[in-house]
């Protein structure tokens, strides 16, 4: 089955203005557990959004969602504009969503240029039964560079690069595969502070080439440096729908440790 599309919306009919993609009161239950309810988020071209939460808060759900692996139980997905339901996370691979998630999808032993065509080897014309080496790594080389990533050998191992460059490799690998929209889930959490400077820079760089951004992490700290736009979740609900000019760093942080809880623990322990 494919994806089932319905007329566009006033906004895409306008003339492109519209998220290239957006979620409207969107829900995911799971028989009596509400994993998701009135979830409402926007991703437009050149933009990263932010999607802060603690564990448990939905932010798994949400990707899921996106990527076309789970429907919505209640609300929509738009798009450009048009109400849209992905059958698969191909379908959502078709309209230029890509998901890299934490654990990169990666073989260690491989090189990279082979982790980069993992599953969509090119082949010689003359020789269709044999790959085409040579053009997968120039490939490989020419659109690292695009991303301004300088690897000094794409034959060696991915599992010998850092945390960083495997997720920069990552990205670029699903842009030149035709994303438009990438969501990254959690991309820093498990990188020091100079190999996540390396990945919020590629983040960066795809926003500046009109990518949609969608950052899925845990520190307010990263998600303000790079982001345009930020949503709060807690406990599967939206507590928080604002742009970059709209909170500091401060009130983020603030709100993503919990607010009033904070402040109560604060006083409950005796500090000031």
């Amino acid at each position: 089955m494919t994806t089932t599309e319905q007329a566009p919306t006033a906004d895409a009919a306008a003339g492109g203005d519209a998220p290239l993609i957006e979620l409207r009161n969107a829900g995911k239950s799971y028989g009596n557990i509400i994993a998701l309810k009135d979830i409402n988020l926007r991703v437009g071209a050149g933009q990263v959004t932010g999607v802060l939460g603690d564990n448990g808060a939905g932010k798994s759900t949400l990707i899921k969602i996106i990527a076309g692996l789970h429907k919505p139980s209640e609300g929509e997905v738009l798009v450009d504009g048009v109400p849209t339901v992905f059958e698969s996370p191909k379908d959502a691979l078709n309209k230029g969503i890509a998901t890299v998630y934490q654990d990169l999808a990666v073989v260690p032993l491989m090189p990279v240029w082979r982790n980069f065509f993992l599953g969509n080897e090119l082949r010689k014309a003359s020789f269709p039964w044999s790959l085409d080496i040579n053009g997968m790594r120039a490939t490989t080389i020419t659109e690292l560079h695009k991303m301004g990533i300088d690897l000094p050998d794409v034959d060696a191992p991915i599992g010998s690069l850092s945390g960083g460059q495997r997720q920069c490799v990552a990205i670029a690998r699903a842009v030149f595969f035709g994303a438009r929209v990438l969501i990254l889930d959690e991309p820093t959490a498990a990188l020091g502070v100079k190999q996540s400077g390396m990945v919020l820079r590629y983040i960066t760089a795809a926003k500046e080439q009109g990518f949609g951004v969608i950052f899925i992490t845990h520190n307010p700290h990263h998600a303000h440096m790079v982001g345009d736009h930020f949503v709060l979740l807690n406990r599967g609900r939206q507590k928080l729908d604002c742009t970059y000019d709209e909170i500091t760093l401060e009130a983020l942080t603030q709100q993503m440790a919990g607010g009033d809880e904070l402040e109560a623990l604060s006083h409950e322990l005796g500090r000031k």
